[in-house]
């Protein structure tokens, strides 16, 4: 692979440096080239597997900044990679030889506690957002790494601790301001445009840039959670299969499988080895803390468990050390309609040779709220289906790669016969390209017809790419 120092040597700008000058006095945030001394902090994205060399970074401050990004890159034709957050696991934040548009200055919120709703930029992570709206003891559904970016999340359908009761973070988007391919911005909604609004919700980065999103919050305050831990059994996933189908839609349980980390609360002789992991958010009624735990003791036998009384925005930080920028990252993700037993037996035998300690799988409850949003009222395609699985090998060594990726490719090919054609587009790779119809199904041809109409000639296409129907 070519080394960073050498394509930074070797890297030309494509564009007279007349035009690179007039463009970058038309911003009023940062242009960074690949001479200057920040360049190289500039690139960097949070999966170390991308080391890519854009020709031109901008760090928008406002959104003329980004009108005017996508304008010039339109016009230049130059590959356009947008960042928000910067977690995208295929690296669609950034690229070679292109235009990247980080919108990591752009973090303003406004939260309406009385009409329950936040009006929060693109820029923003979910530690942001919840640090926002806790204060008036109010939030929406959100990913499970407080360092993930509301953007990404949001627009790929969003699933997260509250989705059971709450519905998906897409559910609870209300209106969202867009700069299309033209470099226009537009205010979508139910009422305005609401083809594009349609599509926002879970087709993922085609259509534009998202420079807002206008959420509608519910009450949530302090929550009852944390880790509980059981040997890798086959009786343990059938029972937590079970429980979601009967619990209520205030608790939400996310099933992981990964080895013990090194954590007090669970024994020396148990770290490092296979284990199965229910984390647990309880929005309901303090009173019934402990008809909760008793749940979750029934699941099998507790190897370990810290949960307690927490504010919600802290159940979103407990993979942060776990997961910090600079680790290797390859997902893949699939739609599962039950837990068989034979699908049980494909998780028993990669969760018991999983590679590293940073790895994990887990799987996403889909029913409750989510079930009372038909299939077709928004581009997140899979309503019908009960989890919603992550392939998540991670990995700190280079020289690891080939291991983990075998791992999980293997992992993925022995769970096709037991899941549905499709998966979540925010746990898919950069060679998943293939399943993108899959993943949206009956919504996939609308989807394109959209495209067509707002970017016809594919400027958004580092992404889970939907190419424009001719």
């Amino acid at each position: 692979m070519t080394t960073p120092s050498n394509r930074q040597a070797d890297q030309t700008a494509p564009l007279p440096s007349e035009t690179i000058q007039a463009f970058a006095e038309g911003l009023r945030g940062e242009l960074i080239q690949p001479h200057d001394a920040r360049y190289d902090e500039a690139r960097r994205v949070y999966n170390a597997m991308h080391d890519r060399c854009p020709a031109l970074i901008v760090r928008a401050a406002d959104v003329a900044d980004v009108m005017t990004s996508v304008a010039f890159a339109r016009q230049h034709e130059l590959p356009l990679a947008v960042r928000g957050g910067g977690h995208s696991v295929p690296g669609f934040g950034t690229c070679d030889d292109g235009l990247v548009l980080d919108l990591g200055r752009m973090r303003g919120i406004r939260v309406e506690p009385e009409a329950r709703r936040v009006h929060a930029e693109g820029g923003c992570t979910w530690a942001d957002l919840n640090h926002a709206t806790a204060a008036f003891d109010l939030a929406t559904t959100g990913g499970i790494v407080s360092t993930t970016g509301i953007a990404g999340l949001t627009l790929g359908g969003g699933l997260g601790y509250l989705a059971r009761r709450c519905g998906l973070a897409c559910d609870n988007l209300l209106s969202a301001d867009v700069v299309t391919a033209e470099g226009r911005l537009l205010t979508c909604s139910e009422e305005r445009h609401p083809e594009l609004f349609w599509a926002l919700r879970g087709g993922g980065g085609n259509f534009g840039v998202v420079t807002s999103f206008e959420y509608r919050l519910h009450e949530v305050s302090d929550i009852f959670g944390g880790p509980t831990f059981y040997p890798l059994e086959g009786d343990v996933l059938r029972r937590y299969q079970e429980l979601i189908a009967e619990a209520p839609e205030a608790l939400g349980a996310i099933l992981g499988i990964t080895l013990g980390p090194p954590l007090p609360f669970l024994p020396e002789r148990w770290h490092g080895q296979p284990v199965a992991v229910v984390l647990t958010c309880w929005s309901g009624p303090a009173s019934e803390d402990e008809t909760i735990r008793e749940r979750l003791e029934g699941l099998g036998p507790v190897l370990g468990q810290l949960v307690q009384r927490m504010p919600y925005p802290a159940i979103n930080t407990l993979f942060d050390e776990l997961l910090p920028a600079g680790l290797h990252h390859y997902w893949k993700g699939c739609f599962t309609r039950q837990l068989t037993d034979e699908a049980i037996a494909v998780h028993l035998d990669h969760g018991s040779r999983i590679p590293c300690l940073q790895t994990a799988t887990l799987l996403f409850p889909i029913d409750g709220a989510c079930r009372r949003v038909a299939p077709e009222a928004t581009a997140f395609a899979y309503r019908d289906a009960n989890f919603a699985t992550a392939l998540g090998p991670s990995w700190p060594d280079p020289a690891d790669s080939e291991r983990n990726l075998a791992w999980g490719r293997d992992y993925y090919q022995a769970l096709r016969p037991h899941s549905e054609a499709g998966g979540y587009v925010n746990f898919m790779s950069g060679d998943d390209q293939p399943r993108v119809r899959d993943n949206y199904r009956q919504n996939y041809d609308r989807l394109a017809r959209i495209k067509a109409r707002f970017d016809p000639t594919n400027l958004f296409r580092l992404n889970q790419n939907i190419e424009p129907l001719p």
